[in-house]
This record gives structure tokens, C-alpha cells and sequence, in this order.
């Protein structure tokens, strides 16, 4: 049976390592084991033992504590207001974010104000 736990470790452990571009196999490559197990990890279906959540960290280059980011009371408040933690896990996000960071820093100015430009009226009075 999947723990709320796990399945946020799992998400966790997906989010970061799209952002770096990496395949499952990449990863398990890294740490030494065979592309399913990530997969499971990312699925909550096996629970990540501290030694490997450390060798995962270190591949991913962050902290253990990443895994965990968002799971207390304490996170919840401290990120009311931010973007749900599942847009960030989708795909194109993560390839709108890596393009917006290939541009140079005029460009991304002016798409970031065209962006805010094309809100709703209701979002934007909101933000306000």
C-alpha cells in the first residue's frame, strides 16, 4: 500500500530530475540500479531507503531535504499564494522554463510582460 509520504517523495524526485533533462535511465545509471526502480520511486510503489534517497540527492544536486519540501504544515503556509506543486511536475512547464532561460535577458523581459499582458482581467485584479 502507497504512503501519502512516498507518493510526495516520488513526485519530488520526478519534478526534479525533468528539470535537469534527465531520463529514468540517466538517473539509475548514476546510482547504480536499473531504470524500473526510478520509475517506482516516482510512483510511490517502492519506498526510497535513506542511502539511496542520499545517492539520488547528490545526482540530482540537492539536499536530502528537497524530498520532503512542502510536507509540513509549516511548508503549507509558507507557500500559500505559489503555483500548485503539480504544474510544476508537467512536462511543458518544464520545457516553457528551459526555453525562457535560453533566451537572452531582453527577451525574456519583454515575453515575461507579454505574458502578464494576455491574463485575464479576473487573475490580474487578483495578483493585485
Amino acid at each position: 500500500m502507497t504512503n501519502d509520504i512516498d507518493l510526495h517523495v516520488g513526485k519530488r524526485l520526478r519534478r526534479r530530475r525533468r528539470l535537469l533533462g534527465l531520463t529514468q535511465q540517466q538517473l539509475a545509471e548514476s546510482v547504480g540500479i536499473r531504470f524500473q526502480q526510478i520509475q517506482k520511486y516516482e510512483c510511490g510503489a517502492n519506498r526510497v531507503s535513506a542511502s539511496r534517497l542520499f545517492e539520488l540527492a547528490e545526482s540530482l544536486d540537492v539536499p536530502v531535504q528537497y524530498f520532503y519540501e512542502g510536507l509540513s504544515q509549516r511548508d503549507e503556509v509558507a507557500n500559500e499564494g505559489t503555483l500548485a506543486a503539480d504544474i510544476l511536475s508537467q512536462k511543458e512547464t518544464v520545457d516553457l522554463i528551459r526555453a525562457y532561460y535560453r533566451l537572452g535577458e531582453r527577451p525574456r523581459k519583454r515575453l515575461l510582460e507579454l505574458a502578464k499582458s494576455l491574463e485575464p482581467e479576473e487573475a490580474a485584479n487578483d495578483a493585485a
